[in-house]
């Protein structure tokens, strides 16, 4: 019960139960409206330090053994979550693992296997018109290049980089709507066209890190920092954030809103890495 605050305590011999201490809160951070260039790739070059610590094991959430995988599986990705790919690809290259096999299947049943991605008629013309391609003007090989990939059917720069960036070891930066928004909150950026916020980003950071920072910078936006309701109180780069505070600042609410290994749940992939510290994605029967 309650005890009146009108009524005194009771001394006693010996002390209670320790309270749970509440755990400390983030104090906001002070960024000037008017921070000097100097001091924003500091900023920005501190919150990749600070991700690179927390995302040790960032990586390409597609499951993807080859150029030719990953480029297909990247275009299958729109729209659509990289674990409904990954669920969805093991048929497909089971069936097609070459340009010269998809270029030559029946698009309906291409369009059956991919069916779960959605949009799956615009997108079998995309990757069966990518495989012609390939197959006719390129000996079927996947090109290094960035001109010649964004000329595929589906490609566009973002699709690129990711091919480039994880297939060839070309760095480049993926603007994808995670990255977008969070560069966004953490005002590197007010751009809100990919092809201004990728120029605008790589000028913050040398070359070599762009493709490992994309890494980073997504995987934070699917785990902590979300679009409606980000983890604020749960944020390792909450001290660098303008933005702390759009989101649950409370540390234990915070923490029930962490997704994929960050709160205890599987992750997108079916084959993850091996110093992947989650648990692996279901197949598709099972999930």
């Amino acid at each position: 019960m309650q005890q009146s605050a009108s009524t005194p305590a009771k001394k006693s011999g010996r002390s209670g139960p320790a309270k749970k201490s509440a755990a400390p809160a983030i104090k906001p951070p002070v960024i000037s409206p008017q921070e000097s260039r100097t001091a924003l790739v500091r900023r920005a070059r501190r919150i990749n330090r600070e991700l690179a610590e927390v995302y040790s094991y960032a990586h390409p959430e597609l499951d993807f053994e080859n150029p030719f995988e990953l480029l297909v599986a990247t275009v299958l990705s729109a729209q659509t979550t990289d674990l409904r790919v990954n669920q969805t690809t093991p048929r497909l290259f089971a069936k097609y693992p070459t340009p010269e096999d998809l270029a030559a299947a029946v698009p309906e049943e291409v369009e059956e296997l991919i069916r779960p991605t959605g949009f799956f008629r615009a997108k079998t013309k995309s990757i069966m018109g990518l495989a012609k391609v390939l197959r006719d003007d390129f000996g079927g090989e996947v090109p290094g290049r960035l001109d010649d990939l964004v000329k595929l059917p589906g490609v566009g720069r973002k699709t690129a980089f990711v091919v480039l960036g994880n297939a060839f070891g070309v760095p480049g930066i993926t603007v994808d709507t995670h990255f977008g928004r969070l560069v966004r909150r953490w005002k590197w950026t007010e751009e809100t066209d990919p092809e201004k916020v990728e120029t605008a980003v790589a000028l913050l950071f040398p070359k070599s890190e762009w493709t490992m920072l994309s890494h980073r910078v997504i995987f934070h936006g699917r785990r902590i920092c979300h679009s409606r309701k980000p983890a604020c109180g749960a944020c390792p780069i909450a001290p660098l954030c303008p933005a702390y505070g759009e989101g649950e600042t409370d540390p234990e609410k915070a923490k029930k809103l962490l997704k994929y290994e960050m709160g205890g749940f599987p992750g997108q992939r079916l084959k993850p890495p091996a110093d992947y510290p989650g648990k692996p994605a279901p197949p598709l029967a099972a999930g």
